[in-house]
């Protein structure tokens, strides 16, 4: 098996302890493959040419504290709040804490000695019978025992480096989670308000076409009364009025969900919470879209650098398998005294010492060894394909949000087109109305469709905004948070 670039044969008995000490005396190796970051083909761009969108303009740099550029404190106040309070990343903040000192922990067990103070008092009776003496005579008799006891294992085929390498590489995959939380966090934080602020808007839109059907049905109404409509005719104003005030009733519903969904972001219970209220007047639109080439794309998507880092481990603990078919060592020794009297357990003859070396060598487990290398090795290339599968699910979904980002600009631009035409004709129906061109009920269809317009128009922008911050998380921000 090549190892380091050496070739090293399995031994056993005298010429296995000699082997070992050849590796001693030359150095230590650390089997196993060494991991490396996977690059990809830098061509496979996912916007090497970005179209313009209208109000917005795209370039290559990155953001940390992205959600800033909607221009709006009451939302920067609320990611923050949500950063420092949310349970869920204080989870995995915690997981990663743990991650880390587990970490620490072992690298200290593996490369630093172990020593251990030890204090013993006993009292034992023994007979010379048991050591073949004759006469059969007993006695009694106290011990006292003080030692301090120091090992350090010697890793000579890089076994525990792989360990320590397998948890350091754990560690950054918490750390990766801490920041893909924290990112996903804050990007549902935006898109939430950036709802709230929808569904207000929406709701003060279907209020204006509430009030103005019911203007339609009281004038319908009077002219059913003197006989100019039948209730036929009266049974449509009736029934536009009653879904309108039924979508109104949704909308509320909606609107309270989206608050109690703010503030169980923020860590707290929906009547404990006093958040602010936001419109779309509140939020602008981002100016400048971020877009990267794939090299930067990798770097960047915490849940990439996660699945790297577990590709990462599960390289190391291939190491640390292939380790175990050759022989450990430890050294190993102890200091102390020992005396009949707690007097005399320091006086010179009660000095005792040892010094010892241990190996041991696998000779015959079956095919355990074989079979355990086998399933590090499948347990590598499963972690290789879910890297793979990670980086294609990134690239698709950064090219979806950018395709609804273009289809949003253009729904926004018609229904912004449209609205402005709506209320152009909103007015010149007012005007006509005042100088006795056109009946009030012609007014009252205009309003109805300015309204609707408004309505198409709310949605229009928050899903605009709301894209927005879903193509920033979709791109990764820059690690703003220390490790």
């Amino acid at each position: 098996m090549g190892v380091g670039g050496k070739t090293i044969r399995k031994v056993s008995g005298t010429s296995g302890l000699v082997g070992v000490g050849a590796l001693v005396l030359v150095g230590c190796t650390t089997v196993g493959p060494d991991f490396t970051v996977p690059t990809l083909d830098s061509k496979a761009a996912v916007l090497s040419s970005p179209a313009e969108l209208p109000a917005q303009h795209f370039d290559g740099r990155r953001r940390q504290y992205w959600w800033q550029s909607y221009g709006c404190e009451n939302l920067n106040r609320m990611v923050q709040l949500a950063l420092d309070q949310n349970p869920t990343v204080d989870a995995a903040r915690a997981s990663l804490i743990q991650a880390a000192q587990t970490a620490n922990a072992l690298r200290d067990s593996l490369t630093l000695p172990t020593a251990d103070a030890q204090l013993a008092q006993t009292r034992q009776r023994l007979s010379t019978a048991e050591f073949g003496l004759p006469g059969g005579q007993a006695y009694t008799f106290s011990l006292t025992n003080a030692a301090v006891n120091v090992s350090y294992p010697l890793d000579v085929f890089g076994g525990n480096r792989r360990r320590i390498e397998t948890q350091e590489a754990q560690r950054e995959v918490q750390a990766h989670l801490w920041q893909a939380a924290r990112e996903t966090l804050a990007a549902n934080v935006v898109t939430t308000v950036v709802r709230e602020a929808m569904l207000r808007a929406q709701i003060k839109a279907t209020d204006d076409l509430v009030m103005a059907q019911r203007e339609a049905l009281e004038l319908a109404r009077q002219r059913q009364a003197l006989g100019a409509l039948s209730l036929n005719e009266l049974s449509q104003p009736e029934t536009e009025l009653a879904q309108s005030l039924a979508s109104r009733n949704v909308l509320e519903q909606q609107l309270d969900q989206v608050r109690h969904q703010l503030a169980a972001y923020m860590g707290q219970y929906p009547n404990q919470s006093a958040l602010p209220q936001f419109t779309l007047t509140d939020l602008h639109l981002p100016e400048h879209v971020p877009t990267v080439v794939p090299s930067e794309l990798v770097h960047q998507r915490p849940d990439i650098r996660a699945s790297e880092a577990q590709w990462h481990a599960a390289t190391a603990n291939l190491g640390v398998t292939i380790s175990g078919a050759y022989p450990d060592i430890t050294l190993n020794g102890s200091m102390g005294a020992l005396a009949l009297t707690p007097g005399a357990l320091f006086s010179p003859a009660s000095e005792v010492w040892s010094l010892g070396a241990g190996v041991v060598q696998p000779l015959f487990h079956g095919g355990a060894l074989k079979a355990a290398e086998r399933g590090a090795r499948a347990a590598v290339d499963a972690a290789a394909a879910q890297y793979r599968q990670t980086v294609v699910d990134a690239f698709r979904s950064v090219a979806d949000v950018l395709g609804a980002l273009n289809h949003d600009a253009d729904t926004l631009t018609t229904d912004q087109q449209a609205e402005r035409s709506q209320q152009l004709t909103l007015n010149l129906t007012q005007q006509q109305y005042q100088w006795g061109g056109v009946s009030y009920p012609v007014v009252l269809s205009a309003r109805q469709q300015e309204a609707q317009q408004q309505l198409a128009l709310a949605g229009a922008t928050g899903a605009r905004l709301a894209d927005t911050a879903a193509l920033y998380l979709a791109l990764g921000a820059e690690d703003p948070f220390p490790q």
